[in-house]
């Protein structure tokens, strides 16, 4: 028989078990509560920054829309479809050469040249998140590559306006696949995908959204191109003087530039990668930046134009808007604002002068491309080395206007003229290639003609065309001759 008080102790024993089982139990459900939250919260992270990154890729490929109507705008009548047709090209054969070889080549297994892997962008899923190029989240394979690849197009499509209305459709076509693949690629590894020019120095050479990377890339594949092409028609005189060209459409090369500045949004903000852990006010922080420099390259370029022309020529107004915006690509994150207006200022100023010089050098830029993106893509990434802050680059080495030396702005100037020798270099082969092959530029005939009809079959104004097919044509020379149909060859 039991007595009672040992049933009384079994009986608080069980109780005790009791509350001891129930407290272990809620604290396992407590813990499973919480690392579900803890993995929602991720996953919300990881969603903020794969829209923050796939908004801006949206907005720089919008930007092919910008480029598209400025080039029209700067271009005549008769080679509008040419130059629209070689837009549209920059983004489709790009996203293709950029998923096949590109992207593997920029952001694959780090290797101080080139990346290894990731070609055809192979291994990811919709739920990848291997890239991890978010701020705190990670974000899918995919968003990463689809926002690089419209930086990749943007640097390819900087080269049709140089080398505009002279240049076959076959040869652009055959180039931009090779600048999209291949030397734009490598250029943002040795940058941006931990090749060697992100090792050397305190900081790395820095360049937060491609002054150099992208800008000068495409700038310097548009000088080699626009010297062996050689200029327009008309463009020099026998004694060295310069004939302007006018466009057919301020209107167009003025919405034009609105559309890029617009775009810049995604360009310049969007290379935060994210809106995570402190991105978002930097995003901010970029935006304004972005716009102080647009607007001082405008103001300056309007008020020198005036000064040296007598008039305040709107196509320079344009390119010193856009100059503002490509000098402050490189430092925008890491200069202040008073810095932000310097700089555009003096990117509107210099790209004046430069379109002059290349005048002089007898180099013909129909839209000046070499100027906004090249030179004034020099000055941009100089200017990292000059004013930017040890706040701002996390620690490092400020520039030498605010108290860090020399140092960055001797990174800066290794950076720079490194990719100009590769792009100078690889560029002027794959061009003198096309040139000895397939041939670089159209018959003299065809470009008299225009490149519309000639290498498209309509004009974007048909009621305007000057030379059909078959239409008599002079020549330079004062020779009369028919104008090719489609079905003509030509040098």
């Amino acid at each position: 028989m039991v007595s009672a008080s040992y049933l009384s102790k079994a009986g608080i024993g069980l109780a005790m078990g009791l509350l001891v089982g129930v407290l272990a139990a809620g604290g396992i459900a407590f813990a499973q509560e919480a690392d579900d939250a803890a993995a929602a919260l991720a996953d919300l992270i990881s969603a903020v920054d794969t829209f923050w990154l796939l908004m801006a890729g949206f907005l720089v490929f919008f930007m092919q829309a910008g480029f598209g109507l400025l080039e029209a705008g700067f271009v005549r009548v008769k080679n509008t479809t040419n130059i629209l047709m070689k837009n549209v090209m920059d983004a489709s054969l790009g996203i293709l050469a950029y998923w096949a070889i590109g992207f593997g080549l920029a952001y694959g297994t780090a290797g101080s040249f080139v990346g290894f892997d990731k070609f055809f962008v192979t291994g990811a899923s919709t739920g990848d998140a291997g890239a991890a190029f978010g701020v705190l989240g990670e974000v899918p394979l995919f968003a990463t590559f689809f926002f690089q690849w419209a930086f990749a197009a943007t640097a390819a499509t900087i080269v049709s306006g140089a080398m505009a209305e002279r240049t076959k459709f076959s040869a652009y076509l055959f180039y931009t696949v090779f600048i999209t693949g291949i030397i734009y690629p490598v250029v943002s590894h040795w940058v941006w995908g931990g090749g060697w020019l992100s090792d050397i120095g305190a900081n790395g050479f820095l360049d937060f959204a491609g002054s150099t990377v992208v800008h000068s890339v495409g700038a310097w594949a548009a000088l080699m191109g626009a010297i062996l092409v050689g200029p327009r028609i008309g463009k020099f005189g026998a004694k060295g003087e310069v004939h302007a060209i006018p466009g057919h459409s301020m209107p167009l090369a003025a919405l034009g530039t609105l559309i890029l500045w617009f775009g810049w949004f995604g360009f310049n903000p969007g290379s935060t990668l994210g809106l995570s852990g402190g991105g978002a006010s930097l995003a901010a922080f970029v935006a304004v930046n972005t716009t102080l420099a647009a607007g001082a390259g405008a103001v300056t370029a309007m008020a020198i134009s005036h000064l040296r022309y007598g008039k305040t020529d709107l196509g320079l107004t344009l390119n010193g808007t856009l100059a503002g915006l490509v000098a402050v690509t490189a430092p925008v994150g890491f200069v202040d604002p008073y810095a932000a207006v310097i700089i555009g200022a003096v990117g509107g100023a210099i790209v004046v002068f430069s379109v002059a010089m290349f005048d002089r050098l007898r180099i013909d830029d129909p839209v000046g491309a070499i100027s906004v993106h090249g030179i004034v893509g020099v000055w941009g990434t100089l200017s990292v080395g000059l004013f930017a802050t040890e706040e701002l680059v996390g620690g490092g080495t400020a520039g030498l206007f605010t108290g860090g030396g020399i140092e960055q702005l001797g990174v800066q100037i290794v950076g720079i003229l490194a990719v100009f020798a590769w792009v100078v270099v690889t560029s002027g082969a794959l061009f003198m290639l096309i040139k000895y092959t397939i041939g670089l530029r159209v018959s003299e005939a065809e470009e008299l003609a225009g490149l519309d009809v000639q290498e498209h079959g309509i004009g974007a104004y048909p009621e305007f065309n000057v030379a059909p097919p078959g239409a008599a044509v002079e020549t330079s020379a004062g020779e009369a001759v028919t104008a090719p149909t489609a079905s003509d060859g030509g040098d």
